[in-house]
């Protein structure tokens, strides 16, 4: 055997496997299993209560969700022990449906402090994060006075979601967890978010991203390898995008006791 027949291959990005979490002693999630491979986008579909936001929060260590069962593994690395800092840390992001307002932390300080977290570095230069926060401010058609603002005080929706994408950009992780990007925006909010998050590509193109929505809509700016749909804390059907379209036409109802394809 010669040396490329031995190597092992990568490991995916991201690998749920047979997942269960509890939110105050209720089951929700009852065996989530999906890899998502380095570089590509999955889509994760369903209605309210599916158990969407749950899988999210679990995936990145919330105290709010127990898990009960299963692995969470990043590049091959099993993090279910470890705690949301340490899973950012090991480059785990997470973008929120509903961003929380910090009055008296800017979005500068806040940055700062993250990305000094995510790279291991207690004295992260000032000068290294302004250019940074000014050339991505650019990039994503933000007004560069907008990170001396405190973090997400009186931000319209847009506002919130392109900072967001603004902390996913300096962050540089392996792996995003995009929960409900799309909630909220206006069609033209939607298309500079949807560009941000290509923006970010570009730059990672092995970024693997999880993608958690309701709409087909954010679908059209962002091309997904596969999509997922969980339906009763279960993935009851996998395939490629055009399976959103089938959810748009048909509804989520038409796969309530459907099995994992």
């Amino acid at each position: 055997m010669d040396d490329a027949t031995l190597t092992a291959p990568e490991p995916p990005a991201l690998e749920i496997d047979d997942l269960h979490a509890a939110v105050d002693g209720r089951e929700i999630l009852r065996g989530v299993s999906l890899e998502v491979g380095r570089g590509e986008v999955h889509a994760l579909m369903g209605p309210n209560g599916s158990g969407k936001s749950t899988l999210a929060g679990a995936l990145m260590g919330s105290p709010a969700y127990e898990v009960t069962g299963g692995r969470i593994l990043l590049a091959g690395e099993d993090v279910t022990p470890l705690t949301t800092d340490e899973r950012a840390a090991r480059g785990l992001f997470l973008g929120f449906q509903h961003p929380e307002e910090i009055p008296g932390v800017s979005v500068f300080n806040f940055l700062r402090q993250a990305i000094a977290t995510r790279k291991g570095i207690d004295d992260f230069s000032v000068l290294e994060v302004r250019m940074k926060v000014l050339e991505w401010s650019k990039r994503l058609g933000m007004d560069s006075r907008f990170a001396d603002r405190y973090l997400n005080e009186g931000f319209s929706g847009g506002e919130k979601k392109r900072n967001e994408v603004l902390q996913m950009a300096l962050l540089e992780p392996d792996v995003a967890i995009l929960d409900e990007t799309d909630s909220g925006l206006d069609i033209d909010a939607l298309r500079t978010v949807s560009h941000g998050i290509g923006e970010v590509r570009k730059d990672r193109p092995e970024l693997g991203i999880l993608l958690i929505t309701h709409y087909r809509r954010i679908l059209e700016y962002l091309t997904p390898d596969a999509v997922h749909i969980l339906l009763d804390g279960r993935i009851v059907r996998s395939g490629g995008p055009e399976l959103a379209h089938v959810i748009e036409d048909e509804g989520f109802e038409a796969f309530r006791g459907a099995e994992v394809a």
